[in-house]
């Protein structure tokens, strides 16, 4: 809703606002979801807008440690910029206090117990209610939670990258009550729409039940852990609408094991 390309304001808010009525609960962003370095904070802002008069109803999280360079991705973990990128955020949202504040990716110019110790500081203030961690490996998971109450852990994990389950990064948070939020659950904003149905079992399974290959995935992502809880980025109603009927589609033990079956497990980058 906020990168290149972006749709209509009205579009974006009437998403969101599918998504309230629909009964979703958590809403994601951060503050580098935005065009370029000019426009941080747009998808925060347009997610507060959409949310005036509903903020009772739904969680917010949001993420700081990535910066923007023109177009471009940076990383800043230092306390200073996370302090700062936090205060934005507030104004951003229009809140006092941010109910998940997450550490969107660790800084490798930074001891990442000092990126976390900032972010406990900053609940200890009362200015974020949880804290979560993003895009951390089971070593910083184990790290993390000897710092802070982490209670989510934010990673990519989809049939196209399936290292998490290898790694036993999903096991980790399951036996350590922790949540687990796949980001790009369907394979990313450039190949969503065809990444589902590249693999011929979730296509099979689409076919079989009557829904799209996204529900498909999106069901097999929930079968794997009650800890798992996808978020899927969507940017029409009937978009978001359609994966939140993934929630009630109940695959067969044959059909989950031909999909894990089709998963990649592609080198990690983090």
């Amino acid at each position: 809703m906020s990168l290149s390309g972006r749709p209509p304001e009205e579009r974006s808010i009437a998403t969101i606002h599918a998504a309230l009525d629909a009964g979703v609960q958590l809403i994601d962003t951060a503050d580098a979801y935005a065009k370029d370095h000019t426009d941080i904070g747009h998808n925060e802002r347009l997610i507060a807008k959409a949310l005036r008069g509903r903020r009772d109803d739904v969680i917010v999280a949001t993420k700081g440690g990535h910066t923007r360079r023109g177009e471009a991705w940076e990383l800043d973990g230092s306390p200073q910029h996370l302090r700062e990128a936090c205060e934005a955020s507030l104004r951003a949202l229009e809140t006092d206090r941010i109910d998940l504040y997450q550490f969107h990716r660790p800084d490798p110019n930074v001891p990442y117990a000092e990126s976390i110790g900032a972010i406990k500081e900053l609940q200890d203030e009362g200015k974020v209610r949880w804290v979560g961690i993003s895009n951390a490996s089971v070593a910083q998971i184990e790290e993390a939670l000897g710092i802070a109450e982490i209670v989510s852990v934010q990673n990519q994990l989809s049939l196209e990258f399936t290292h998490p389950l290898a790694a036993g990064e999903v096991a980790l948070c399951e036996e350590r009550g922790v949540a687990f939020l796949p980001w790009s659950p369907l394979g990313g904003i450039s190949s969503a729409s065809a990444a589902a149905g590249r693999h011929d079992p979730v296509r099979e399974a689409a076919e079989a039940h009557g829904v799209s290959p996204q529900q498909v995935a999106l069901a097999w992502l929930l079968s794997l852990s009650e800890a798992v809880i996808p978020i899927p980025g969507a940017s029409r109603p009937e978009t978001i609408r359609d994966s939140l009927a993934a929630a009630g589609l109940e695959l067969t033990e044959e059909e989950l094991a031909a999909i894990a079956a089709a998963g990649v497990e592609p080198t990690p980058t983090r």
